[in-house]
């Protein structure tokens, strides 16, 4: 279950002296056993925290989740989550606008792969991976603007930052080929009025009516410590670093009662069939995007969930790749996978992009075909699967910091479950899936009156008039 992921020291998990368990588990069809080990505390200001050590590298990781994703955007202010993921990094009462970066990178962190925030449907995050005797500096700039960012918060600071987000909104989405894809299936498989029914970058008239006092009653409402989970990894020691975390998060109040999450519940299908031909002028090929409601990240069922979007368009293994790329060659690229939304119902989508100048009804066709018979997989697919997932779950958690490194790993199962320990059962979820599941699902899920299909076409050329030769 990827919860938004398209994608260890571990006590050396696949070092020498564990190799031959691995082998056989590997033979047996399980994963080798990893466990990342963890402390956990409940600061009286309701801020959770939670503390990894590696010393195997001198690196010490900071993550903060706040719950809070576009799912609890109101009516008229989609984007706003995103749009305070940006304000977060223009200064607060001790930090300069543009210093985070600045005082982080001076201490040896790298801007983009080491300090971040993220925004999706379901949290914010922020994090920080600096060499470990700087431990101190990220913490205090966590909490600096944790505490005390309506202190330095301008109407000149909001202005620019939605211009960023509206010219980024351009870029990722209006002037991206097929970049309208994502919002177009948001709004086809959930409806009107479901918090899942618009994207996280929120519409051009929404940011545009965005107001200072909008930005600040939102930070009030999500941005406290009894709405996040800060976890300090790495090569840290732990009774220092519980100091440090009471010393610059402990004066934080608590904020309010976060409102409730408005309902997220739908039928388990959508109920009938949904085609829409979308004319891109900025497409050089025909693509065809194919979507349906499925089991959410939180569910049982989320495992085989993922494992199905592998097994059928993940790779050039899959079932898509062999029947459209390499047989039929009606296709250059095909994909599979599901968003990772973490309540009521997730979208699994599978893409096929055709040859510029094909026919896009043929590939249509081909895509539908081959969905049609994804009822009766193989125990060797299922493997295949399982295999790719599992290795890139594993590699993520080579990292300390970062996405899908064992900070965030650790984040994402107090954010979504509650229990940091999920880390340390993705495998063993993954291995308990059966073929029988899979088929279930797919003969369950993967049926026209659940099905989106969407299909870009790009404009049609224009003969040229004929050229004249001057005499």
């Amino acid at each position: 279950m990827r919860l938004r992921y398209f994608a260890v020291s571990l006590l050396c998990l696949f070092a020498v002296n564990a190799g031959a368990q691995a082998g056989k588990n590997a033979q047996a069809g399980r994963s080798p056993e990893l466990r990342v080990d963890y402390t956990k505390e409940t600061l009286p200001n309701g801020l959770n925290v939670i503390y990894h050590v590696d010393h195997s590298t001198p690196v010490a990781a900071v993550l903060l989740w706040y719950n809070v994703g576009s799912k609890m955007e109101q009516p008229g202010r989609t984007g706003f989550a995103h749009l305070f993921e940006h304000m977060m990094f223009q200064g607060s009462k001790n930090v300069g606008k543009g210093q985070h970066f600045a005082l982080l990178e001076a201490a040896g962190g790298r801007g983009g792969a080491d300090i971040n925030g993220t925004t999706n449907w379901d949290r914010t995050n922020y994090f920080e991976q600096l060499p470990s005797n700087q431990l101190e500096l990220a913490l205090w700039l966590e909490a600096d603007r944790m505490g005390t960012l309506l202190e330095a918060m301008d109407q000149a600071k909001l202005d620019n930052q939605r211009e960023v987000v509206k010219n980024e909104r351009r870029q990722s989405v209006d002037n991206q080929p097929y970049g309208t894809w994502p919002e177009k299936m948001e709004e086809a498989l959930f409806p009107e009025g479901h918090p899942y029914h618009h994207d996280v970058i929120g519409s051009m008239a929404d940011l545009s009516a965005a107001s200072l006092t909008d930005v600040e009653n939102f930070f009030k409402t999500y941005y406290a410590p009894n709405n996040a989970v800060l976890v300090v990894a790495g090569d840290i020691d732990v009774p220092q670093a519980k100091q440090f975390v009471r010393k610059y998060f402990g004066p934080i109040p608590r904020g309010p009662k976060v409102p409730a999450l408005a309902s997220m519940r739908l039928p388990e299908i959508v109920g009938h069939q949904q085609r829409y031909v979308v004319l891109d002028s900025q497409v050089p090929a025909p693509a065809i995007y194919v979507g349906y409601r499925v089991p959410p990240a939180k569910d049982r069922r989320a495992p085989v969930v993922t494992l199905l979007g592998n097994v059928i368009g993940g790779g050039r293994s899959s079932r898509l790749y062999d029947a459209l790329v390499r047989r039929q060659q009606v296709a250059t690229n095909v994909g599979g996978g599901e968003f990772g939304l973490a309540d009521g119902a997730d979208a699994l989508v599978f893409t096929a992009t055709g040859k510029p100048g094909s026919n896009p009804d043929s590939l249509e066709v081909a895509l539908l075909a081959e969905l049609a018979g994804a009822s009766s997989f193989t125990q060797g697919e299922l493997d295949r699967a399982r295999a790719s997932e599992r290795f890139a779950f594993v590699n993520g958690l080579q990292t300390t910091g970062g996405l899908g490194g064992r900070a965030d790993r650790l984040a994402e199962g107090w954010t979504y479950f509650h229990d940091p320990n999920y880390v340390n059962t993705v495998l063993r979820d993954y291995d308990r899936v059966s073929l029988a599941d899979l088929n279930a699902l797919a003969h369950e899920r993967l049926v026209p009156a659940n099905r989106v299909v969407l299909i870009y076409v790009p404009p049609k050329k224009t003969a040229s008039p004929p050229t004249t030769r001057v005499p």
